[in-house]
């Protein structure tokens, strides 16, 4: 039999005072999460059962880490009512209603956490928190048949065609409580400020990390994910993002895909002279960023390390970025040079045109001159001519 080497850790974002601690166990690749009781470190079976599924589902180690933070603050908001789950799925319809609102005030409220109470969750995310424990519950009823259905999530037809014309029908759950969300555009940099960031860059290897966030539209874990010897075609100046489950720095593609981008011919010889400089140190992993210096130079670069440097960067320029700010930048670069939003979904891996959507910050004025050129080229299009 061979040997397995388990790393523990306790993931402690979100307060350190509550009852119920995320912590999770890394088995060589594979990332189990985990929920225990902070008293005597026991495991709490019931939610932990459901991360594991959640794991062997192939989620995102990201997305099964924030589903065991919502499943932690709801345990501990059924503690400081005294309740247990039967207790919940005894409830009539209208308690049921109000004991998840409350649920929802208890978080935007910041109760859920001891840390800092001005920065409070926005409904957006204590919605995502609940739509996580409901699923949770849909898992324990259909593991536990005894359990029955919660009656808040009622169920209603979804009717659609596919792109050949099929009629479908979905049963769908929905709860009717959710707070009301603000229909934000994402925020989004603009280049005169990528511009001030590179030159504020303290080595080459963060700007070639800006360059390709900014002209791939790469999520952050599938560009720390990039191999040098398979993942960069150098004769056509492409990146490819490789789904694999085993990267040392957790860095993973995000549904299970595979994708490609061209960068620009300058870009390219800035990341030429990146992987020459440091070509020793890279050649130890074989990954595109590593870190640089210290104990762990030559090491995959994660993603709390580009935030670190992110945020030392806004220190020095007073510029905010984040990595999901430069896909909306690549986004709406290409908005603005005629591409098709399908081809801008596809680029940034969406599976949805919803979602690119909302990345595209199209503002009141450009409207305006739209409307006006659609006019001017339309003239004759209701003959209203004839009617002056």
């Amino acid at each position: 039999m061979t040997k397995r080497n388990f790393e523990y850790n306790v993931d402690t974002v979100g307060g350190t005072m509550n009852r119920y601690e995320v912590a999770h166990i890394k088995d060589g690749s594979e990332i189990y999460y985990y929920i225990r009781c902070s008293e005597d470190m026991s495991i709490v079976a019931a939610p932990s059962k459901y991360l594991k599924h959640k794991t062997k589902s192939h989620r995102s180690p990201n997305t099964i880490r924030r589903i065991a933070f919502s499943l932690s603050y709801y345990l501990t908001y059924l503690d400081s009512l005294n309740m247990t789950l039967s207790d919940v799925y005894e409830m009539k319809y209208d308690a049921q209603h109000i004991h998840f609102t409350d649920f929802l005030a208890y978080l935007q409220a910041g109760k859920h956490t001891d840390e800092d109470r001005n920065k409070l969750p926005n409904n957006a995310t204590c919605n995502a928190y609940l739509k996580d424990v409901f699923g949770w519950f849909q898992f324990l009823e259909l593991q536990e048949e005894t359990l029955g259905n919660l009656k808040v999530l009622e169920s209603h037809n979804v009717t659609f065609r596919n792109s050949i014309g099929l009629k479908f029908s979905l049963a769908r759950k929905t709860f009717r409580g959710y707070l009301r969300e603000d229909n934000q555009i994402g925020r989004t940099i603009e280049r005169d400020s990528i511009l001030v960031l590179l030159k504020a860059c303290p080595n080459i290897r963060d700007q070639v990390l800006l360059l390709l966030l900014a002209e791939t539209g790469f999520r952050i874990g599938e560009l720390l994910g990039i191999r040098i010897g398979s993942d960069i075609d150098v004769h056509r100046h492409v990146l490819k993002v490789q789904y694999r489950e085993e990267n040392i720095n957790m860095a993973r593609a995000k549904n299970a895909e595979n994708r490609r981008a061209v960068i620009s011919d300058a870009t390219y010889h800035v990341l030429l002279g990146y992987l020459s400089k440091y070509h020793e140190l890279l050649s130890r992993s074989g990954y595109l960023f590593v870190n640089l210096s210290g104990e762990s130079a030559g090491k995959p670069l994660n993603v709390n390390a580009v935030y670190a440097m992110l945020l030392r960067l806004e220190k020095k320029t007073g510029i905010k970025a984040t990595p999901h700010m430069l896909r909306h930048y690549f986004a709406n670069e290409r908005r603005k040079n005629g591409w098709d939003i399908s081809l801008i979904a596809s680029a940034l891996g969406h599976k949805q045109i919803t979602t690119t959507e909302k990345y595209l910050n199209i503002g009141g004025e450009e409207l305006e001159e739209a409307s006006r050129a659609y006019y001017e080229s339309s003239k004759d299009l209701l003959n209203i001519d004839e009617l002056l």
